[in-house]
């Protein structure tokens, strides 16, 4: 029965987050709001859906090495996994500004979350936690980098434009509203169900099978949570247009560490006892090797070589958290 919950509830957290951006999307475009506003909160949030209520969820139950550990893996599998697999299928640019913002957001975002979540480096505390101070602090960090992007789109407003319309289109559009605030409600609903039974699902797989909830949420909880981004990014590198994959990953990663982490430690405060400096120092190594391939094989460019070494490091942390 774990396992019937455990792939029932992600599919509800998957199709909930799905529906949820589809009509809310079509209910602000009923309201007159711009395309660029929609395109930066309600489809920027929504593609983070799942783990935002995973580790929320977590969170409230006090199991912050799941909220932790989900957030940390889905950030690890975006690179190694969901780079590696896109960069294999179809080799993608990186452009300038990726280089220049993005890549080294992603970067500090990583070291910051070490660095606040690790309390136990200063003298005199012996347990790691994320209060709602980190929070409050990850949040206005995360507020401070969306300001930065929307100047930065404004800075070529036909460029932000087309992307925003191509950002925003939604399935449900032309639906009667009343339909739209129905499926917004239900998707809701599925989404707090759905991560609830998963949630409840994956820590009794991992008493099953011995493994500690950071481990079983690095791996398995993480994936399940990235899977929209995974197979965006492989349709993607499918229909000849992979570096849209690149973009995906920088800004749900960034997201994940200040906005997902900042919303669920604010909401509740944790604490963290399985969560290791291995799983930090992955998550900050997966940033910086996004940066080294500006300047590896394929200058400015992920190549197949990259994509195989990247898909290698992940099989190998894999291996060492069933092991550990």
């Amino acid at each position: 029965m774990d396992y019937l919950f455990f792939f029932l509830g992600l599919g509800l957290l998957l199709l909930g987050a799905n529906y949820l951006v589809d009509s809310a999307v079509a209910i602000a475009q009923r309201a007159k709001i711009s395309n660029f506003i929609i395109g930066l909160t309600i489809v920027g949030i929504g593609t983070s859906a799942p783990e935002l209520f995973v580790s929320i969820q977590s969170a409230l139950t006090c199991h912050g090495d799941i909220a932790m550990g989900n957030v940390l893996g889905s950030n690890i599998a975006n690179v190694f996994l969901i780079l590696g697999v896109t960069a294999i299928i179809l080799p993608f640019s990186i452009d300038k500004m990726q280089q220049r913002r993005d890549i080294p957001v992603g970067i500090g975002a990583a070291i910051l979350v070490m660095l606040l979540a690790n309390d136990s480096l200063i003298p005199g505390i012996n347990e790691n936690s994320l209060s709602r101070l980190d929070g409050v602090f990850l949040l206005l960090v995360f507020i401070i980098y969306m300001a930065f992007v929307i100047l930065r789109k404004g800075k070529d407003p036909n460029q932000a434009l087309a992307e925003a319309d191509e950002e925003t289109k939604s399935q449900l559009a032309g639906k009667n509203v009343i339909l739209l605030w129905v499926i917004a409600a239900a998707s809701l609903a599925a989404l707090l169900w759905g991560g609830n039974m998963f949630l409840d699902a994956a820590k009794s797989l991992a008493k099953t099978w011995g493994m500690s909830e950071a481990v079983i949420s690095i791996t398995i909880v993480a994936i399940g949570t990235s899977l929209p981004e995974l197979i965006t990014a492989i349709i993607a590198a499918c229909k000849k247009n992979p570096q849209l994959a690149l973009g995906n990953v920088i800004g749900s990663n960034v997201f994940n560490l200040l906005m997902i982490l900042g919303v669920s430690s604010t909401v509740h405060s944790y604490t963290l006892s399985t969560i290791n400096l291995v799983d930090y120092a992955m998550a900050i190594v997966a940033a910086l090797c996004i940066f080294i391939t500006i300047f590896t094989f394929g200058k400015k460019k992920f190549d197949r070589i990259e994509g195989f070494i990247f898909l290698a490091i992940y099989v190998g942390y894999t291996t060492y958290l069933l092991m550990r």
